[in-house]
């Protein structure tokens, strides 16, 4: 499947647009890495434990897009975009979106 942050696709012409596809994933901290990730904050540098969290969490969503555009029947999704929001104390939403293609 083809993903783009640009409106087309470089190479090929849109034939339809199928409309919005989207994939969400909400994670939660775990206690143990929070109590690592307490120590950086007090003595700096990145906190690797929450790098890793969100980047698996973004990539769920992006799994979850694109499974969403294959069942439109989708070539390829134009426009990606990821939005994120706090759901609760510890716990975050990743969402990615975009628009389901059929390429010509």
């Amino acid at each position: 499947m083809i993903t783009t942050t640009c409106d087309t696709v470089p190479g090929h012409e849109i034939d339809c647009a199928l409309g919005l596809c989207r994939g969400s994933a909400i994670r939660a901290r775990h206690v143990g890495k929070d109590i690592l990730a307490a120590l950086k904050n007090v003595v700096g540098g990145e906190m690797h434990e929450y790098s890793k969290l969100l980047a698996e969490t973004r990539e769920q969503a992006l799994d979850r897009m694109i499974e969403d555009a294959r069942a439109q029947g989708a070539d390829a999704v134009v426009a990606v975009r990821y939005a994120s929001t706090a759901i609760m104390g510890g716990a975050a939403e990743f969402l990615a979106y975009g628009t389901a293609v059929k390429l010509a």
